[in-house]
């Protein structure tokens, strides 16, 4: 009986969530739309508008270790609640100084800062926590449900802000993200983060290690789990090289085939609407039973993709086809992403011991918030000085050569001992002379 309230407990769970995390999401891209418009028509300085991101990239870069280290050592239900009370608080002082006075850019910078250290903490922490919410038969329906949550904010929340911009002040858009912000907090508050959790107890008088010994120990740990090892290492890598996509795309359908913006926007929501659907799909079907090996291809496939952005470049096509093709290319770049994300995220949450989660996490949050901007502003460079078409095609070469190398087969073997099991039960016995 218990067994069966615990499983309601989770489904529960998966649901609140869903909600909490798009309701969270929802009303945090709907703000980045209008501050983002908001100083540009203050200022209408780009370096401005650049100072506002690196305000959101820097806390989250410096202190996912903090974070990890306190998801492992602390209530994660505390850190969660905590981190979203201070974000609701970071917002109401926003709004109240809207009321009051004229933003300021130092109001709006402060904001972001806080704003950025709350999801920081937040987001590595629901992380370390899945497998302490859910069953571990549903942690590939939780994960996609949370991308799905995900991928919705990204389809609805730039029309609706562009909507609601030309419409209303910036208090109102403050308002919404700040109701947003404390039903999520309500949700959360209301589940069990130690339900399924395996975590060690913590035993009177035993000696205490430092904060930097912890995530040092985390580190080690980390060094010692080879597989592990390999799927951050690829995943860093990805998010790399995915900068000459994030600004090569840009760059070659705005200024180098002059796309209608309008038609800009139809092929980001072909991107949205392939995430989406990958992750409905991935929220229904049963669990992958070789993640990494499906990762692994997906990510090749994805490496394809990439050097295929510079076939307009390549090949004369007329506007329509143009359009038609990269609608079609960036709706099968979010199919893959989700095929390569979920597996992987599955496959850590089973392989991580709960006790090590944050600061595992934080060691994959901090070289993805680094390697993201880094590389963005050296393809930005390279962009400026080399053929588009050239940038993208070594980018995808050098994806699928490293993924191959990486992920060959001994360490597909390794992964999943079972696969080379399976192939050598279907191969036929050897006949008697």
């Amino acid at each position: 009986m218990e067994e069966v309230l615990k499983l309601k407990k989770a489904t529960y769970h998966l649901w609140t969530f869903t909600i909490s995390k798009l309701l969270s999401t929802f009303g945090a891209q709907v703000y980045a739309f209008a501050i983002s418009f908001y100083i540009l028509q203050l200022t209408g300085s780009a370096t401005s508008f650049a100072a506002n991101l690196i305000c959101s990239i820097l806390p989250r870069t410096l202190l996912a270790p903090f974070a990890g280290y306190a998801a492992d050592k602390y209530s994660r239900k505390a850190i969660i609640i905590g981190a979203q009370i201070a974000a609701s608080l970071a917002i109401g002082g926003l709004l109240i100084v809207s009321l009051t006075t004229e933003l300021s850019l130092f109001a709006i910078y402060t904001t972001t800062v806080i704003l950025s250290i709350t999801s920081t903490f937040s987001g590595v922490t629901f992380s370390s926590s899945m497998t302490g919410l859910v069953d571990e038969s549903r942690i590939q329906k939780a994960m996609s449900l949370n991308q799905m949550s995900i991928s919705f904010a990204a389809i609805g929340s730039p029309a609706v802000g562009g909507i609601l911009y030309g419409t209303v002040s910036m208090p109102v858009f403050l308002q919404i993200y700040l109701a947003a912000s404390i039903i999520a907090v309500i949700l959360e508050s209301t589940m069990n983060f130690k339900l399924f959790a395996t975590r060690k107890e913590v035993v009177e008088g035993a000696p205490k290690e430092s904060m930097l010994q912890s995530i040092k120990e985390g580190f080690s740990y980390l060094m010692k789990q080879p597989i592990l090892k390999i799927m951050i290492f690829i995943s860093l890598i990805v998010n790399f090289l995915f900068g000459a996509f994030q600004v090569g795309y840009s760059f070659i359908l705005i200024e180098k085939l002059k796309l209608d913006p309008v038609h800009f926007g139809y092929t980001e929501m072909a991107f949205a609407i392939g995430m989406l659907l990958m992750s409905i799909y991935f929220s229904s079907t049963k669990e992958l039973k070789y993640p990494f090996l499906v990762s692994k291809w997906s990510i090749i496939a994805t490496g394809i993709l990439l050097g295929a952005i510079a076939t307009p470049l390549l090949v004369n096509m007329s506007y329509f086809v143009t359009t038609l093709f990269y609608i079609v290319v960036l709706f099968a770049f979010g199919v893959s992403m989700i095929v390569t994300n979920t597996p992987i995220m599955v496959m850590m949450q089973k392989t991580i011991d709960d006790d090590y989660k944050g600061r595992v996490f934080s060691i994959l949050e901090t070289g993805s918030m680094a390697l993201m901007p880094l590389g963005m502003v050296i393809f930005g460079f390279l962009y400026d000085v080399l053929a588009a078409e050239l940038i993208l095609i070594v980018s995808s070469i050098l994806l699928i050569a490293i993924v191959l190398v990486l992920a060959r087969p001994s360490v597909i073997k390794l992964a999943h001992p079972e696969l080379s099991k399976g192939r050598e039960d279907a191969s036929p016995e050897p006949q008697p002379e």
